[in-house]
């Protein structure tokens, strides 16, 4: 998500929060992206939604009465909270709409115990995106119609990955909201890991990693940082020699190929 206010945001949060423990998370997930998405297009509706000009309890009374008998109250409460804070930028509206939707969908998967399931299932289809230009293309066109590409991921999808999976790839893939599709899956792959404040590490070793050394690397790195780590593996047969992990911006390097830049550019300096 793009630069969130933190006290407006906590603020949403602790609405969304009392109203979501009774909600279907499903649904709610579904009933926030589908506001973010219609903000998003009305521009007019947005800028009167997120105007800090206009009274706070105005905006937020437009809010419901736009949404009232349309979707579900968690919905309603959340979208009129998010209404009545204040946002540096109108864009901001959606974005915390979408935010809280990929929260509830991470809640959802926690409570059906396949929160890591899903965790996997969007760096790895991020990774075969990657890898397949036909796919990346199709997802990719603005021009095809939404439903075409909901067919396309629920053909590809469907029996195969976690519902969480199939829902929050779908939203990345026909609402990109301005991102590329690799960079939508990891944003919304890091907010899952958060569900349970974890750190997300990108390892990179030549090999597939066996479950043992797996456990050893997030462990270690678990004890490092202070905090749980996920493991998304990529096999990248350029590596030479040892792996490298990627947490954040952070980058640990133990390949052959790190080290011999490492040594290039201390020559270079």
């Amino acid at each position: 998500m793009r630069g969130l206010s933190r006290s407006s945001l906590v603020e949403v949060e602790e609405r969304f929060n009392a109203v979501a423990g009774t909600a279907d998370l499903g649904t709610l997930c579904d009933e926030l992206f589908a506001i973010a998405d219609l903000l998003d297009r009305e521009h007019s509706l947005r800028r009167a939604l997120s105007d800090p000009a206009k009274p706070a309890e105005l905006r937020a009374r437009t809010m419901r009465a736009l949404l009232s008998g349309k979707v579900s109250e968690a919905a309603v409460a959340t979208a009129e909270a998010a209404a009545a804070a204040k946002w540096s930028s109108g864009i901001d509206l959606p974005d915390a709409l979408e935010r809280l939707g990929v929260v509830a969908a991470a809640a959802e998967a926690e409570g059906t115990g396949t929160l890591d399931e899903v965790e996997d299932e969007l760096f790895r289809f991020g990774r075969v995106m990657a890898a397949n230009p036909l796919l990346r293309r199709a997802l990719a066109n603005n021009s095809a119609p939404e439903e075409a590409k909901r067919q396309l991921l629920r053909d590809l999808l469907g029996g195969k990955t976690a519902p969480t999976s199939v829902r929050l790839i779908s939203q990345v893939a026909v609402h990109p909201r301005g991102r590329s599709l690799e960079s939508g899956l990891e944003e919304f792959g890091l907010l899952v890991a958060q569900q349970r404040q974890r750190l997300v590490a990108v390892v990179r070793s030549a090999v597939e990693l066996t479950e043992q050394q797996k456990q050893r690397l997030a462990t270690w790195l678990s004890t490092s940082y202070g905090r749980d780590v996920h493991l998304n593996v990529e096999v990248d047969p350029r590596v030479i020699g040892g792996f490298s992990v990627r947490i954040g911006d952070e980058i640990i390097d133990t390949t052959i190929v790190g080290r011999i830049e490492e040594v290039r550019r201390r020559l270079a300096g």
